[in-house]
C-alpha cells in the first residue's frame, strides 16, 4: 500500500518549510528512517527520513530546489515493488510521471554527506554521485567535492565532470547573508577571496571587497528604491515576532548588575591556560538557571486554563546567537544541574555547527527560556521580544568599567552591565519577576566555577 511523504512540521509554529534538495532519485529502493530530503524550516536545516521502506515515486510536478511548501503538503509516495503511484493508477498518465530503471536508481544514489557538504555541492554544480567519499564509511567531506571541483577545472583531467568544466573564478559558496549584502552593494561574490571554512564566502568578505587602497569605503551608486526577497528564515522570524506582540502582554525590566566577579571568573580561567574558557553567556546561564529553579513561573507557560512549568530537572535554556545564515537559538540542556565546563564545551559545539548550518530541529527546540545578548555591538539596553510559548526572555548589554560608590563609601571602579527581562503579564506579575532578577543577580556576585 502506498506510504504518502509529505511536509512535517519542525517546529510548533511551522507553517512552511524552505524545499532544499532531494537526496534520493525518483524510483530509487528506500530503507525506513532513511534521509529522502532535506528541508530548511524554523532556522534549521533537516534532513527527512522515510517512514517506511520502498520505492520513492516523486510527483510529476514535485517541489524543486528553493520552492516554498506549506506543512502537509503531499511530495510523494513510498511504494512496494511493482505498485504504480496513484496517478497512474486513478486515471493520470504514465507518460507524465517522471521515472528511473533499477540500473539507473542505483547509479545516481547519493553517497553519505552532511547537509553543508550537499548544499556546497549543489552550489559548484557536483554530482554526489561522481564523489568519492574519503570520510568514514565513505562519507562525503568537503574537500571531497573541492578536489573534483579543481580536478574538473584542469585540461585532460579524468574526472568524471571534465566535460562539465567549472567556471574560473576564486569562490563557489557563500552564505545567504553574503549573496544578499553582494546584491545590495553590486559585488560578484565569485570573484571574492572567501576566508570561511573551505573558502566559503563571508559577508566580511563582500564588504571588504568594496573597499578601496586606503581602506575607506567605497558605496555603490544607488538611486531609487530598491528591493530584496524575503527569504523563508526572514518570514518565520518575522511571523513569530508578530504572534508574540499579540499573544501577550510583554512588560520589560531593566536593572544594573556589578559583573566584576563574573570578569574575575573569565580571567582566571584564561590565564590558567585552560581549554576550555566559559563564555559572559555560559555564566550568565548558570545564574539564569539557579533564578528559574527557585522562580519556576518564568520557565512556565500559557495552556489554555492553566500555566505549565517545568522541574528542575528540565531547565533547558535558549541563547540567541547571530550567523551569517541568520539568527538561530540553540538549546542548552539541563543547564541547573550539569557542570559550567561541560554546557561551555556543547555551547561552542552547538555554534559552530550553526555556522556550518548543521544544526538540527531538536537542536533548537525545547527551551523553557531564552537569553540574547547586544553587549558585543556595544548596546547597553534593549527590549527584547518573547520567544513563543515562552514565558520570558533576558537580554544582556555591555560589560563596562564604570566609577561606582561601595558601600563603606568609597569609590571603586567595577565593571557594570544591564539586564533586560521581558515578561509575559499573563502569566506572572512584576514583583516575582523583580524577584527572579535579585536571585541572577546575587547569583553573579559569586558565579558557579
Amino acid at each position: 500500500m502506498a506510504s504518502e511523504v509529505r511536509l512535517p512540521r519542525l517546529g510548533w509554529s511551522m507553517e512552511e518549510g524552505t524545499f532544499v534538495s532531494w537526496l534520493v532519485a525518483d524510483g530509487t529502493r528506500v530503507e525506513a528512517s532513511q534521509p529522502i530530503f532535506e528541508l530548511e524550516g524554523e532556522k534549521a536545516l533537516q534532513e527527512i527520513e522515510s517512514l517506511d521502506a520502498g520505492i520513492l515515486r516523486i510527483l510529476p510536478n514535485g517541489p524543486k530546489e528553493g520552492d516554498v511548501i506549506p506543512v502537509g503538503a503531499l511530495l510523494g509516495y513510498v511504494l512496494i515493488e511493482g505498485e504504480a503511484p496513484p496517478w497512474e493508477t486513478e486515471g493520470g498518465s504514465a507518460a507524465a510521471a517522471p521515472s528511473a530503471s533499477k540500473a539507473e536508481a542505483v547509479s545516481v544514489e547519493p553517497a553519505p554527506a552532511a547537509p553543508s557538504v550537499r548544499r556546497m555541492a549543489r552550489e559548484a554544480g557536483v554530482p554526489l554521485q561522481q564523489v568519492a567519499g574519503t570520510g568514514p564509511g565513505g562519507r562525503i567531506l568537503a574537500s571531497d567535492v573541492a578536489k573534483v571541483g579543481a580536478g574538473a577545472s584542469k585540461p585532460g583531467s579524468s574526472s568524471a565532470l571534465k566535460e562539465r568544466p567549472f567556471p574560473e573564478r576564486k569562490a563557489t559558496v557563500a552564505s545567504p547573508r553574503a549573496r544578499r549584502v553582494a546584491r545590495e552593494l553590486g559585488v560578484d561574490w565569485t570573484r571574492v577571496t572567501g576566508t570561511g571554512a573551505n573558502g566559503r564566502v563571508r559577508e566580511r568578505d563582500v564588504r571588504a571587497a568594496v573597499t578601496d587602497g586606503t581602506g575607506s569605503a567605497a558605496p555603490p551608486q544607488v538611486t531609487g528604491w530598491q528591493s530584496m526577497p524575503i527569504s523563508s528564515r526572514r518570514k518565520t522570524i518575522a511571523q513569530r515576532m508578530s504572534a508574540s506582540s499579540q499573544q501577550t502582554a510583554p512588560v520589560t525590566l531593566h536593572t544594573k548588575v556589578d559583573a566584576t566577579a563574573l570578569v574575575a571568573v573569565r580571567t582566571r580561567y584564561k590565564s590558567e591556560g585552560a581549554k576550555v574558557v566559559p563564555a559572559y553567556t555560559d555564566l550568565i546561564a548558570k545564574c539564569v538557571a539557579q533564578g528559574l529553579c527557585e522562580h519556576p513561573l518564568l520557565a512556565g507557560r500559557w495552556a489554555d486554563n492553566r500555566i505549565e512549568y517545568p522541574g528542575v530537572d528540565n531547565i533547558h535554556i535558549g541563547i540567541a546567537v547571530d550567523t551569517e545564515e541568520g539568527l538561530i537559538v540553540p538549546i542548552l540542556r539541563d543547564v541547573a544541574r550539569r557542570p559550567l565546563l561541560e554546557l561551555s564545551a556543547e555551547f561552542r559545539s552547538l555554534i559552530e555547527r550553526g555556522r556550518r548550518g548543521q544544526l538540527k530541529a531538536n537542536d533548537m527546540q525545547g527551551a523553557v527560556f531564552t537569553i540574547t545578548s547586544l553587549g558585543s555591538f556595544g548596546i547597553d539596553a534593549f527590549t527584547p521580544i518573547i520567544n513563543l510559548p515562552e514565558t520570558a526572555i533576558l537580554g544582556v548589554g555591555a560589560i563596562r568599567k564604570e566609577l561606582v560608590v561601595l558601600d563603606n563609601g568609597s569609590f571603586a571602579a567595577r565593571d557594570m552591565l544591564t539586564l533586560s527581562l521581558t515578561f509575559d503579564h499573563r502569566v506572572i506579575d512584576g514583583a516575582p519577576a523583580a524577584r527572579f532578577l535579585q536571585v541572577v543577580t546575587e547569583a553573579m556576585q559569586a558565579p558557579p566555577v
